[in-house]
């Protein structure tokens, strides 16, 4: 029998190295797509150990090991420190491709590689989405990882030309903090400064002073004021040289929403539980929160900016199994077999690796050309145009304060109205090429991303594909069919196996419809499943003696469009017929009842 499943499954290999998984029928390609799933857990997992003073440095046993801690320790009840913050990042290839190119850190120059391939000459839209598609990645970013502050001592510096405008001469990039226990003979490692789990914490805080700041202190509920947004002394004493230095309004928007969400469910349990205290509500609420979050990313998010059928159904089938959400609701689990009845709810598995991100994960999720340079802000009663900023107006010295100034119904709408911009190449936010940094930094972040890959040891985009199983491409031609962008990667790089990683993802022909490329989906398609086959909060303990049968059901009925309707039910007409709220909304206009200007563009919208 194993040796019928090999076959078929090598099979299935040969026909997406072929044909390509998302041009097969809808039943093979999800075949196709779980085969690929199957040989890259078997395959792209790949462990580097742990700082040997992590686990002194962890909390003795909590007394209550039905919630989740503030630093994500005893996540795993077998191995505590196993995705804790302060752990390394992992690896999604084998530990002899990791070593950084040091040889080749500034070849080709990173700034000759912004400058020629990167820089937005005209805007791009990403026309299936909104704008806050790309503030949710983030917003999930920093939940996942962070490499923490950068070093100070010793940058490195990247020549410039003689007609580059850059201030200072040469270009100086702090380097990657590195992790001191790592072993001279081994390959560099990096350790997170965030928990590696899907947990909230870009809400509820990386460590006990922060998540006891952002807490009200009573009922369970975080800090609201009382104009309803997020009170701004929490904004006080904040490292801006940190995660906190990258906030702009469309994260604020979010973490606003996701606590009012947090202060509805609290509200929903105290209904129940009338006799429990602000601790015991703070930690169901954040359970349900923080799943709630990892379900609208999984069939909100990812269908929006992947919504090709086969990809749609596939993470459908991930969170309620083949089994369906009908029958999901009606009935609960069938089985404990993920395939049937989903993952979560479903029996832990690490697929015989310790759970971490990796910095493969880190490199696939540089998705800055979502971000538009400006923004106009519009009325959700009649599309009046109330505010128009550029982005560094909008950064985390000014995110707080123009929220209140434009309000937060309508800056929901005037994202949910934008399309971000297209993840390709001459596609980079121009803001960002030159960052004045809230801290005082100025750097060029395109230049940068194209280094922390480099440094970190992930492999150029050659390598990388065989890596991923994808096969290696031959040409520039064949890398993309643009040929103009040809002839400009052929300057720059000379030779197609010294493409940077990025550079490629950004330059190959999507998959219709594609937000993202197909070699970027392949860590995607394995690490998605990873975050919640790891975590006993969505696996073994994903019941109701640690959610509370209402925390589950809150989970199950909920998606981002009733989040939406719940705090803002003035957004119903720009969202009546929209699909997925991460996709255009429709436009509304004064006393006509939230028709769209062009039917059949709001049609579209609808479709999408």
């Amino acid at each position: 029998m194993r040796r019928v499943s090999d076959t078929v499954g090598e099979l299935l290999h040969r026909l997406d190295r072929r044909v390509g998984w998302h041009a097969l029928p809808v039943p093979i390609g999800i075949l196709t797509l779980r085969q690929m799933r199957t040989r890259l857990r078997q395959r792209n997992l790949h462990d580097t150990g742990r700082p040997p003073g992590l686990a002194a440095s962890t909390n003795g046993r909590p007394q209550d090991l039905t919630v989740r801690t503030v630093d994500g320790t005893w996540t795993d009840l077998d191995d505590p420190v196993m995705g804790a913050a302060g752990a390394r990042f992992g690896r999604n290839v084998p530990l002899e491709h990791t070593w950084p190119d040091t040889d080749r850190l500034l070849t080709p120059n990173p700034r000759t590689v912004s400058r020629e391939l990167m820089t937005r000459d005209t805007f791009r839209p990403a026309t299936i989405l909104n704008v806050l598609a790309a503030a949710w990645i983030q917003f999930e970013v920093h939940d996942w990882f962070s490499h923490g502050p950068n070093e100070r001592e010793s940058p490195i510096e990247i020549p410039l030309a003689d007609d580059d405008p850059w201030p200072e001469r040469p270009m100086k990039v702090e380097r990657t903090h590195p992790d001191a226990s790592a072993d001279p003979d081994q390959p560099q490692t990096w350790v997170t400064y965030d928990s590696h789990w899907w947990d909230g914490s870009q809400l509820y805080g990386r460590n006990a002073q922060i998540a006891s700041r952002v807490r009200a202190h009573e009922g369970g509920k975080l800090a609201i004021d009382a104009e309803g947004l997020l009170p701004l002394e929490l904004q006080e004493g904040l490292d801006l040289r940190d995660v906190y230095g990258n906030h702009w309004i469309g994260l604020e928007i979010l973490n606003t929403v996701f606590s009012l969400e947090h202060n509805a469910i609290c509200d929903r349990l105290k209904a129940e539980y009338p006799t429990w205290g602000d601790d015991q509500l703070y930690d169901r609420a954040r359970l349900a929160n923080s799943a709630l979050m990892a379900k609208i990313h999984t069939l909100d998010w990812t269908p929006a900016i992947l919504p090709h059928p086969t990809t749609v159904r596939a993470m459908h089938a991930q969170w309620w199994g083949l089994q369906s959400e009908a029958v999901a609701k009606r009935f609960g689990r069938v089985t404990k077999n993920e395939l049937v009845s989903g993952i979560p709810g479903s029996d832990l598995n690490h697929h015989g690796v310790p759970f971490s991100l990796t910095e493969e994960f880190v490199a696939v999720y540089r998705l800055h050309p979502l971000l538009p340079d400006e923004f106009t802000f519009r009325s959700a009663g009649d599309d009046a145009i109330v505010a128009e900023h550029k982005f560094p107006e909008l950064n985390a010295l000014h995110a707080r304060t123009r929220l209140g100034e434009v309000t937060l119904p309508n800056a929901l709408y005037s994202l949910g109205v934008a399309n971000p911009g297209a993840v390709t190449l001459h596609n980079y936010p121009r803001f960002l090429q030159h960052l004045d940094r809230p801290d005082g930094d100025v750097m060029d972040l395109a230049a940068v991303d194209i280094l922390r890959s480099r440094e970190r040891g992930v492999p150029r985009y050659n390598d990388f594909r065989e890596l991923f199983h994808r096969g290696r491409v031959r040409s520039f031609e064949e890398m993309t069919p643009n040929r103009e962008w040809q002839e400009q990667l052929r300057a720059v790089y000379g030779d197609v196996d010294e493409v940077d990683l990025m550079v490629g993802l950004y330059a190959e022909e999507l998959p219709k419809g594609f937000g993202f490329s197909d070699t970027a989906f392949r860590v995607f398609i394995l690490m998605a499943s990873r975050r919640l086959n790891s975590d006993r909060f969505f696996t073994t303990d994903f019941r109701p003696e640690v959610y509370t049968a209402a925390g589950l059901q809150w989970v199950a009925d909920n998606s981002f469009r009733t989040v939406l309707l719940r705090h803002f039910p003035q957004l119903a007409p720009a969202l009546e017929g929209v699909a997925n709220p991460f996709a255009p909304w429709r436009r509304v206009e004064a006393g006509v009842g939230g028709k769209r200007r062009g039917g059949a563009v709001a049609s579209a919208a609808a479709r999408a």
